[in-house]
């Protein structure tokens, strides 16, 4: 059995979230010898190397098929988006069952079918990552829904435009989940007669949200702080550097990486 210390250097698996129009595909391409798996159709003005539109989800998996079969420079996968991608199961799910959509298979079953779609999902851009030493990207479009905390009020939230069941796996899989927004300034204006509104205004400055609050959701595994600036190389900054050596096997007393026997 290997045993080592320190940090290990392994590609990030990157999920970046936030409204349309807002950059996403833009900061993914500030990646270094980043691929775009295109499924949206709208990387046109995107300076960056990229697939044919995608249509069909044989076709994505033809591609990270390729991608790890076959020789390249590519240090980066993006997809953009996976809740593109998330429809495209869906429609497979529905139109394997006999049904128009996923919605129409009783009982939610065709949502626990995806299950198994994501997992082989997963299980692909794992296999890059380890085996092909690609790091992960995952873009998505939010959505405001109502999250029931136990301790509190139920509030409205932003978080990724997925099923929740979805959602929560590739949360829970990827290393940073990132939050893509507008800082907003609010001030309240009376209106006479004891009434006020609240205005929001802004500069239109983005920001990447890296911890989770009550009003979106964000996870990293960098000791990142609450907020950074919306470019690649803010976040690239946390990425750790080697620190460690192998420590040897389980058959010796490793003493500065010499294994020797007790």
């Amino acid at each position: 059995m290997k045993i080592t210390r320190g940090k290990k250097i392994v590609p990030r698996r990157v999920m970046l979230y936030g409204t349309h129009g807002i950059g996403k595909s833009t900061w993914a391409a500030q990646a270094p010898d980043v691929l775009f798996l295109d499924l949206e159709g709208g990387l046109n003005d995107i300076d960056a190397a990229k697939t044919d539109h995608l249509i069909s989800l044989d076709q994505v998996f033809e591609a990270l098929t390729w991608l790890a079969g076959n020789k390249h420079d590519f240090r980066w996968l993006a997809i953009d988006s996976i809740d593109w991608l998330e429809a495209m199961i869906h429609d497979d799910i529905a139109r394997k069952a006999g049904k128009a959509t996923i919605g129409e298979i009783a009982f939610g079953a065709g949502y626990k079918s995806a299950s198994a779609y994501w997992d082989k999902v997963l299980t692909m851009l794992d296999w890059l990552r380890t085996e092909c030493g690609i790091g992960i990207i995952l873009l998505a479009h939010t959505t405001v829904k109502r999250h029931s905390d136990p301790m509190t009020d139920s509030y409205d939230r932003y978080m990724p435009a997925l099923h929740e069941t979805a959602s929560a796996a590739i949360q829970e899989w990827a290393d940073e989940v990132l939050f893509a927004t507008y800082r907003v300034h609010t001030r309240t204006e009376e209106q006479g007669f004891g009434k006020e509104r609240t205005i929001a205004g802004g500069t239109g400055e983005r920001y990447l949200r890296c911890v989770e609050t009550p009003a979106a959701l964000a996870k990293n595994r960098l000791s990142m702080p609450e907020s950074i600036e919306f470019s690649w190389s803010a976040y690239a900054n946390y990425f750790p550097q080697q620190t460690a050596a192998p420590a040897g096997n389980i058959a010796g007393v490793v003493v500065d990486g010499t294994s020797k026997k007790g």
